[in-house]
């Protein structure tokens, strides 16, 4: 692992009556350990652990691409603070990474294939072919299988999102072959039930406070989809 543990400050919150310094889970939770080459961030919308990624990803330096427009109609001052309140421990030093977040991919997308006209070899991170001649997720997973055999630390925010079943498959198998090889660090939030099987994953629950570890079989997710397919007619 390169990032060891995070140290959230509570006593440092600006407010305590605003989103996301208002979350009791953040409140209660004084630290997280990285004990697995991947950790998953779960919880139900709005628990904060989109916003939690962030604050990580900010905190230690990994630049997030964002959509200028959509942010200048953010209202909530405090919601891009909570990594002023985030103290990490490294294993050795920093290293660099990437965040990845498929509303915002399809832009940036858009962009790498604008920059590799003027710059073809541009297009070396990303599996040599312009993004855009793919579809969702065949470019996701082009940037997927060659940016995460750089070393580094690796932020994923519901990747499962624009990806099929079989292609999130895909991906799970790729975090298995590529956190045995030491050199990639994922932290991920997400909901899909295939990702979160990874063996020898570390699970983390923010629908309760503090964040506690939690087992496959003891997620919602695992649990909601297998009475779902076992006995669909009770849910339809």
């Amino acid at each position: 692992m390169h990032l060891k543990r995070i140290d959230i400050r509570s006593d440092n919150f600006p407010v305590n009556d605003v989103y996301p310094f208002n979350l009791e889970v953040l409140q209660k939770t004084a630290s997280l350990s990285f004990t697995s080459p991947v950790t998953f961030l779960i919880g139900e919308n709005g628990c904060g652990k989109s916003t939690l990624l962030r604050a990580i990803a900010t905190k230690c330096g990994i630049h997030i691409w964002r959509d200028t427009e959509r942010r200048q109609y953010q209202v909530n001052r405090y919601a891009d603070r909570l990594y002023q309140c985030i103290e990490p421990e490294w294993e050795q030093s920093p290293v660099n990474g990437a965040f990845f977040e498929s509303e915002m991919f399809h832009h940036f997308a858009e962009m790498v294939d604008d920059s590799a006209r003027a710059t073809p070899e541009y297009l070396k991170y990303y599996g040599g072919e312009p993004l855009k001649a793919k579809s969702h997720g065949q470019y996701h997973m082009a940037y997927f299988r060659n940016r995460y055999r750089i070393k580094g630390l690796y932020l994923m925010d519901e990747p499962e999102n624009a990806l099929s079943p079989r292609r999130q498959l895909e991906l799970l198998g790729l975090l298995k072959e590529l956190s045995m090889g030491g050199h990639a660090q994922f932290i991920i939030a997400s909901h899909s039930p295939i990702l979160l099987a990874l063996p020898g994953a570390v699970l983390y629950s923010l629908d309760q406070a503090p964040i506690s570890p939690t087992t496959y079989e003891n997620t919602q997710y695992y649990q909601l989809y297998r009475d779902f397919l076992n006995n669909r007619e009770r849910y339809i």
